[in-house]
């Protein structure tokens, strides 16, 4: 459940960029089917992606995980 509701988290910021999923993950550095299955909620993602995602999105790791 919380792999999902991460997933969504993180789509909803994406989203608020106005950024692909192919043009975040580029800047980020992290493959797009990879950075895809995390907000699919189908990957166990590591602590050094999630700060790459949360410097990406300009949020704190705090504010990535305040609405779940």
């Amino acid at each position: 459940m919380v792999l999902v509701e991460f997933g969504k988290r993180i789509k909803e910021l994406r989203e608020a960029t106005g950024l692909s999923q192919e043009k975040f993950a580029l800047k980020i550095g992290m493959d797009r089917t990879y950075y895809s299955s995390v907000e699919n909620g189908k990957r166990n993602i590591s602590l050094v992606n999630i700060k790459k995602i949360a410097d990406g999105l300009g949020v704190s790791l705090h504010e990535l995980f305040i609405e779940l």
